[in-house]
Order: structure tokens, then sequence, then C-alpha cells
């Protein structure tokens, strides 16, 4: 399926947008595990979240959507049912570490696989820590499919130092810790996205998280402290555990909203507002680097639900110049590097990017993919092996290039034609669906040129 984009005069409207998937993702797991009905109002129903849904029906938990609110009727953690058959996590890495977790601690046997794609992400990044906390898990070589057996004695919490820092790798481990006997200490190299820590602090699991200076390294006499912060999660679990029922009202995507950002400031005349948009702080990094870039971008009113802050933000044509990403930044913008690359080519001046390798694990290597599809057009974008290097002043000429079966990689393509010299077409945009249903008709209706062949 191919999305054609063109030269588009301005974007103006006010949009809304479908619900965060980190957070869809953890809600529903949440409500499954919890006792009795619970509501979640603008869940995300996509390509990615279908699989964590169909895996709770395999699991004996009753769930239905009405419009777009998901409504779960929770068993607790003694009430899923065993699946008769391989649970498949489709394309998500998001839906097959939170379910690893979670079967950890409700221990009963399961097998996790999934996609060609997806049996190509890590996961010894899960398999070590469970195994570490006495979860018996199976992998095929460090990927899935994985095959989670009861442990036959109580998990143990631990004290684990996460060698990247990962947001589904901490909710992993986690989940599996609500049952565990005894404290689970988590302690990550940076600043990863924590809607699990705020759900379950809102739902009274005694959870707190703190950061500090981690100790200088062994044989350092000279006096000097090291400048890196640790990040550390605590959870002391109930027993037995137990999760109440709730209502969510879940903000809009700020990785899907990126795209409309970055359209918005490289199209002239542009003026869009964007409703009840996340503002997690943990995932607001492309904000800040935008601002950085001379974005102009206004936070007009800020809302709080569950531990959540939301909020309205406008977005207007701006004239940017290129920066450098590196450090902490890298991780609270990991997912929005394909806009941020779009905002990079018509930035004047030099983008560098630094210590983002995690991006090579991806759906795609978007790394590689990306600069390979810029380059086909016209943009002499350079790859590192941690980042790229955008020159800046450019203007993309126009022509034929791939998603890679990468839903961020289509959309990045696609708004890089809304100022090219001629068409960009992208091949497999169908993979759009994956996060964002609506990406297409939400820039028609702001006044991009864009039209699909076969409709996405």
């Amino acid at each position: 399926m191919n999305l054609i984009t063109t030269k588009s005069e301005n974007l103006r409207g006010q949009i809304r947008l479908p619900g965060d998937k980190s957070i869809s993702h953890r809600a529903a797991l949440f409500a499954a595990l919890a006792q009795g009905e619970s509501r979640i109002n603008n869940f995300l129903v996509a390509g990615v979240t279908k699989p964590l849904l169909a895996g709770l029906t395999s699991l004996g938990i009753p769930w239905e959507i009405n419009s777009n609110t998901l409504i779960v009727q929770g068993r607790g953690f003694a009430g899923w049912e065993t699946p008769v058959d391989v649970i498949d996590c489709g394309n998500s890495g998001t839906t097959l570490r939170l379910l690893a977790g979670a079967l950890a601690a409700v221990g009963i046997p399961a097998t996790l696989d999934g996609s060609p794609g997806l049996r190509r992400r890590p996961m010894n990044r899960i398999i070590e820590p469970l195994r570490k906390m006495g979860v018996r898990i199976i992998g095929d070589d460090g990927h899935a499919p994985l095959r989670l057996e009861p442990a036959g004695s109580e998990i143990r919490g631990i004290d684990y130092s996460l060698p990247v820092a990962s947001a589904q790798v901490k909710t992993c481990i986690l989940l599996a810790a609500l049952n565990a006997e005894g404290q689970t200490i988590l302690r990550e190299p940076g600043p990863s996205r924590d809607h699990t820590e705020r759900l379950l602090q809102s739902l009274g699991v005694p959870l707190r998280s703190k950061s500090h200076r981690a100790p200088a390294a062994a044989g350092n006499f000279g006096g000097n402290q090291s400048k890196e912060r640790q990040y550390v999660t605590i959870l002391t679990p109930q027993h037995p555990p137990h999760l109440p029922a709730f209502s969510l009202h879940i903000p809009g995507d700020i990785s899907s909203a990126a795209f409309i950002i970055v359209a918005a400031l490289i199209t002239p005349g542009s003026d869009v507002v964007i409703e009840n948009l996340g503002l997690n702080p943990t995932r607001t990094g492309l904000l800040d680097a935008l601002s950085r870039m001379g974005a102009d971008i206004d936070i007009q009113k800020q809302n709080e639900y569950m531990g959540e802050p939301n909020g309205t933000v406008r977005v207007r044509y701006s004239k940017l110049s290129g920066i450098d990403v590196d450090g902490e930044l890298v991780v609270r913008m990991i997912d929005e590097f394909p806009a941020f690359s779009i905002a990079a080519v018509y930035a004047h001046g030099k983008t560098i990017v630094s210590g983002a390798k995690e991006l090579r694990v991806k759906e795609s290597d978007r790394i590689a993919a990306m600069c390979k599809e810029l380059q086909t057009l016209g943009v002499p974008v350079a790859e590192k092996p941690d980042g790229f290097i955008i020159p800046g002043n450019n203007i993309p000429k126009g022509g034929r290039v791939s998603a890679h079966g990468d839903h961020r990689l289509a959309m990045a393509l696609a708004i890089a034609g809304l100022q090219a010299s001629g068409p960009v077409i992208v091949s497999g945009a169908e993979m759009i669906a994956e996060s964002f249903p609506t990406f297409t008709k939400v820039l028609q209706s702001s006044g991009a040129n864009l039209s699909s062949e076969g409709g996405i």
C-alpha cells in the first residue's frame, strides 16, 4: 500500500489524537490483573494493541470495546487461565515483554511468540532478570518464542541494574515483582518513561523512584565524583498481591503527535492546536529538542489524571536551526527520532545525533533505514554507529521510498514530502495502522496533501 505526499500550503486546525500506546498497553494489562470492572477511555485500538487484547482473551479475561472505551473484567492474580495455544504478540515488543512479566506474576505456563520482525528483537533483556527472580523461562537464543513455566517456588525480588534504560524491561520486572517475595530494586542508566510507576502508585502499590549520582568507579583515587546519574525504582510487594479496579482517561500519544508537530513546523503558514496531549516529562524530549531548534511550541493548558500530565499544545511554523542531541535527551525522545530527523532535514545548519544505538533494535534498524531513505530523497545524511548527521538546508527532491515494515518510518517519510520538490511515495504505508490508524485522515483534515493507493 502506498501513501503519496505532495507539497502543501499550510496546516491548520484543532486535533485530538488516539490514546497513548504505552499507557493503553499498561492500562489494559493492569485492568486484567485487578479485581473487578475497569473502564479505560480513549484506548488506542491499533495493530500494536490488538495482540494484547487477543492475548487477554486466551488467558480467560473478558473485555469489550464500546466506541473507544475498553471495559475489562479483571480476574486478579489468581484468576487467569492457562492458554490453550501460543499467544501471538504480532509485531509488538511491548505486548511480549509486558505479558512475560505478568505471566511470571500469576504463575501459569504460556508461550509468547510473534512476527518475524519481533523474533529478531532482543529478549535476553527480560530473560536474564526474570531468571534471577526464579522464573523458569526458555528463549530461542535470546529471542522469541519464549516459554514460561511455573516456578515451583516463590518468585523473589532482586536488586538489578538494567544495561540500558528501557521502560519495557523495567515494566516486565516490576510486574513480576508484584507477586515476589521481598523488595525489588531496579537501577537504570537513564530516565526511561515512567507510565508504569505512575499508574501503579495511583493504584496504591508501594513504589517509589529517585535519581542520584552513580558512585565513582573503583580505583578512582583522584576524588572526582561520577557525573552519570542513576535512576532507581523500588517496589515493595503486597501479600497477597492486589490491584483495585479503576477508571482512566488516556491522553493523546505524544509519539504520534510528533509527526503532526514536525509537519506544522516545516510547513509555512501552519498553526495547529493539539488537545489532550500526554505531557509526561519522560516523554517530552522531542519538545525540548525542537524548542532548542527554535520551534514555536506553546503549552497552553495542563491537567493531570492518575499521575499522568496532559495539556493543550499549539504549534506554529518556525525557522529551525540544527542542534546536537545526545545523553539523557536521547532516552526521552527515543521513539521520536524518525519525526525529529525530518525537522533536521529542513533546519538551517547541521544536526548531529549521538548515543542512539538503541534505534538499531526497534521495529527496523531505524538509523540505517532512515539514512537510506533520506538519501533516496536527495538528503546527504551520514550514518554513524550510534546516530546520524544531517547537514540541514535540504529540500527533499521527492521519490519512492520504503517503510521497511516500520510504522514510524512510514509516517516520517510521509511528512518529509510536505515541502519536497516532488511527490514522495511511501511503499508499505499500511504499517502506519500499527500505532496511528487515523494518521492520513488527521493530516488531510488539517490541509496536508496526502492520498493513498488502496486506503490506510
